[in-house]
C-alpha cells in the first residue's frame, strides 16, 4: 500500500466490509471521473452511466486489488477501459440521435479555460469557441484523445498515463504530440488558429 494514499486505506477498509469507504471514495472522486468522463464520451449521460460503473467494479475488486502506485490511477485505468468498452459497442451498433449530442456544459468549459466575461458578445465568442475545442478532442482517434485529456485535464504524469493505458511512455509521449497536430490542424482549418 502507497503510505501516502489515504484511498488505498478505504479500499482496504472497504475489502474488510465498511460500506462508508466506498461512500467516501464516491464522494471523493465523482466529480473527477465524470469529468474525465464527459471528455471522452462527449456525453454526460454516457459519462455518469460509466461513472457509476466504474464504482461498481471498484467495489467488485475490494479483495482482489493489489495497491500500486496511486489509486488515482488505478481508477482512471478502470473508467478508460469502461469508455473503450462503450466505444467499441457504439461502433458495432450505430444510432442516430434525435437529441442534440452536445451536452449544455459549455458554461463549465468557459470557466475552467476561459475565464468569465460579463460581456453577451464575447461570452458567446468563448461559448464558440469552447465548444469548437470540444468538437476537435471528441473527434481526436480514441488513443490519442484518452492521452490528451489524462495529461491536460486530469493532469497525470506520462508514467501514470502510460500505466491507465497499459502502454509505453514513449508511446504517450508520441500520442501527446499527434493529439496536438491534429488538434492545431484542425482548429487551422476552422479558421481559429
Amino acid at each position: 500500500m502507497t503510505p501516502s494514499d489515504p484511498d488505498w486505506e478505504l479500499m482496504a477498509r472497504l475489502a474488510q466490509g465498511s460500506d462508508q469507504a466506498l461512500s467516501t471514495l464516491m464522494e471523493r472522486w465523482q466529480e473527477k471521473l465524470f469529468s474525465f468522463l464527459c471528455r471522452l464520451t462527449g456525453n454526460e449521460e454516457s459519462a455518469a452511466d460509466l461513472a457509476q460503473e466504474t464504482f461498481v467494479r471498484v467495489y467488485e475488486a475490494r479483495h482482489k486489488v493489489r495497491p500500486t502506485g496511486r489509486f488515482s490511477t488505478w481508477l482512471f485505468t478502470i473508467a478508460t477501459n469502461l469508455s473503450r468498452n462503450l466505444a467499441r459497442w457504439r461502433r458495432r451498433h450505430p444510432t442516430i440521435s434525435l437529441e442534440d449530442p452536445i451536452d449544455e456544459d459549455s458554461s463549465a468549459c468557459l470557466e475552467e479555460h476561459l475565464g468569465s466575461e460579463s460581456h453577451p458578445g464575447t461570452r458567446l465568442e468563448r461559448e464558440e469557441l469552447c465548444e469548437q475545442v470540444r468538437s476537435a478532442v471528441l473527434s481526436l482517434p480514441g488513443p490519442l484523445k484518452e492521452t490528451l485529456v489524462l495529461f491536460e485535464y486530469e493532469e497525470l504524469s506520462y508514467e501514470e498515463i502510460a500505466q491507465v493505458l497499459g502502454c509505453s511512455r514513449k508511446i504517450v509521449e508520441m500520442r501527446l504530440y499527434r493529439a496536438r497536430k491534429s488538434l492545431r490542424k484542425a482548429l487551422t482549418r476552422k479558421g481559429l488558429l
